[in-house]
């Protein structure tokens, strides 16, 4: 074998070993409580939409809701990152006027009745970092039972006189909080 040939298959074994490392990546499994969205209108032909919602999607796994957002605390609307909420037309919740924009979105649970909290803060992982001061509205909301029980939490929108309602939903526990244009 001749030098040229040791540098050529030795050029190629390099570059083969670095195209490896570079598609090599590591890409971690399915979140336990994968991110999902919501939005109004929910029909993808309509890109005028009105609001939208991220958020993680927790599973109840034989827990009890109580567990997973304790009653009389701040809880991040899902998992992970607190749900962030995107407003694209000014609109009401409680009585207060709300600018288009991208919000935080919390709950208080509560046994008979939560409380919706619109927040500035962004980016904040679960609501560890909750800021009061930085709520922009609030409004306290009647608990329903539904008929049927949701294992994994879950958001839907609805038009309603007026505007949009957000449908919260897990087990059998529904919240519904009016959003008006």
């Amino acid at each position: 074998m001749n030098i040229k040939s040791i540098i050529s298959r030795l050029s190629f074994a390099m570059a083969l070993l670095f195209a490896v490392s570079m598609s090599a990546q590591d890409f971690k499994g399915l979140d336990k409580s994968p991110m999902d969205g919501a939005a109004f209108p929910s029909d993808y032909k309509d890109a005028n939409k009105l609001i939208r919602i991220t958020y993680g999607r927790p599973q109840l796994n034989d827990r009890k809701i109580e567990d997973l957002a304790p009653s009389g605390k701040v809880w991040r609307t899902g998992a992970n990152e607190a749900a962030e909420l995107t407003l694209y037309t000014p609109m009401t919740l409680g009585g207060t006027q709300i600018e288009p924009g991208t919000y935080t979105f919390y709950v208080i649970p509560g046994e008979k009745e939560w409380t919706a909290i619109i927040n500035k803060d962004l980016n904040v992982w679960g609501s560890y970092f909750y800021k009061e001061d930085q709520d922009v509205a609030r409004i306290s909301v009647p608990v329903t039972e539904g008929k049927e029980s949701l294992e994994a939490f879950s958001i839907a929108f609805e038009k309603a006189e007026g505007g949009v309602d957000m449908h919260l939903g897990w087990g059998t526990m529904r919240v519904a909080v009016p959003f008006k244009k």
